[in-house]
């Protein structure tokens, strides 16, 4: 039987993707990318934000169109969508046929053999603390010389925006020596960087050994010959440690790179969102991370429009972020999600002002940017290359400063044939909007 999978959302629901697919491969089933040949169709879904529901119920309707028009016998919900409205997922859509909880992927085989057993419908939940696909085989999505390594699931923090916690469970790590097995694999297939992610990667090991251990795990992985770079993402300030700021500086596999969602930059807001931070707080841990790893690139998100967030405020983050200059920094507009304390509270913000101080957050952003690239003219950096552009003597690559698929590029030009995966030196010869152009040294 032919199965097409829809993977939606963040990079961590790409990996648990990536554990079903392995399934499903192992337990025989073959895939495909044409919806009307496909028997079974899985869509594994995001309800972070709004507009991330939106194109989840989007999906669902579209897909459901190829049990009519197709071979479609069987549509499949999991990820975070099944997980928070089952109820009314099974009430309301009636062309699901399955729906699988975010703890429990590991049963994607078993659920789908019942359904086309019993014809009947079913829904498939773990209790939501439980650790799913940490020993499930893995198919990639695609050839990529990079691979994300998801070591926790879950949340403890409990932000008042946000949903995670409720669908996600607790913070719980996944034990080292299968994060190693899964790297070795990982580099057995071609992956030559890993991007670490979880929820929360700074708190890595502290449910299971009792410390933070982040460190430790990557002295580890930078063991395995065939990875080149090791990628941190989502490192909440607060739990940022000392040996962890030493082994990235010490540690020539890890990239001087590091992903620190902020959120806020006004004390009176990040208390409000329930943020364990201060604006004084955070400029003391950049400028820690800065003196210690003076190449450091720096990526961060903020919300805008949060709750009873004056002009005065939006001014103190245009404030903060000018001062810090963060290297990469992305803006979402803030969302009032079900269930969560910052959807009741008082003074809610009109879209249009949203919109208007996401605006004024990006050109200021923009200027910072652009005065950062301007500054890296002439310089030689290593890049990994990801493609060569058609037609044209020039490639795609990246170097330590940017993640894959989020950040910016490096485009190489030359005449010489060089294969993707490769790393090339590369001296920065000009820049066009956010990328930069160069030429092999």
């Amino acid at each position: 039987m032919k199965i097409l999978f829809v993977s939606l959302g963040c990079d961590k629901n790409l990996v648990d993707s990536e554990h079903m697919t392995g399934l499903l491969l192992k337990a025989g089933y073959e895939f495909t990318n044409d919806e009307t040949e496909a028997d079974i169709i899985i869509i594994n879904s995001c309800c972070f934000i709004n507009d991330a529901k939106e194109e989840s119920i989007e999906t669902i309707f579209e897909m459901a169109k190829y049990k009519e028009k197709g071979t479609c016998k069987a549509l499949v919900l999991a990820g975070c969508l099944a997980q928070r409205y089952i109820d009314e997922i099974e009430e309301e859509i009636p062309e699901i046929d399955i729906c699988i909880g975010t703890t429990a992927i590991d049963k994607v085989v078993e659920s789908i053999e019942e359904f086309l057993k019993e014809k009947h419908h079913i829904n498939t939940l773990e209790n939501i603390d439980f650790l799913a696909g940490a020993d499930a085989p893995r198919r990639m999505s695609g050839i990529s010389s990079f691979a994300y390594l998801k070591i926790a699931e879950g949340c403890d923090k409990h932000c008042s925006y946000c949903i995670i916690p409720k669908v996600r469970g607790s913070y719980r790590s996944v034990p080292m020596e299968k994060l190693l097995a899964e790297a070795k694999e990982l580099a057995q297939q071609g992956v030559k960087e890993l991007v670490l992610v979880a929820q929360e990667t700074s708190m890595y090991g502290k449910d299971l050994y009792g410390e933070k251990s982040l460190h430790k795990l990557l002295k580890e992985l930078a063991k395995i010959p065939e990875i080149d770079w090791i990628r941190i993402l989502y490192c909440y300030p607060e739990e940022i440690y000392d040996e962890l700021i030493d082994t990235m500086a010490e540690e020539p596999k890890v990239c001087h790179y590091l992903d620190i969602p902020i959120q806020h930059g006004d004390d009176f807001i990040l208390r409000r969102m329930g943020r364990q931070t201060s604006s004084g707080q955070l400029r003391e841990i950049i400028g820690k991370l800065r003196k210690k790893i003076p190449d450091i690139i720096l990526r961060t998100t903020f919300i805008t429009g949060f709750p009873g967030e004056t002009e005065e405020q939006h001014q103190n983050v245009l404030e903060f972020i000018d001062e810090m200059e963060f290297d990469r920094l992305g803006v979402f507009t803030y969302s009032p999600e079900e269930n969560t304390p910052a959807a009741t509270m008082d003074d809610q913000i009109d879209e249009e002002v949203k919109n208007r101080r996401r605006n004024e957050i990006m050109e200021l952003q923009q200027e910072i940017v652009f005065e950062k690239m301007n500054r890296l003219v002439g310089k030689e950096f290593l890049a990994m290359i990801e493609g060569k552009i058609s037609g044209e003597n020039a490639y795609i690559g990246r170097t330590y400063m940017d993640t894959p698929g989020v950040d910016s590029n490096i485009f190489v030009i030359t005449d010489a044939e060089i294969m993707t995966g490769d790393f090339v030196k590369v001296k920065v010869t000009g820049t066009y909007e956010y990328d930069l152009i160069g030429e092999p040294v």
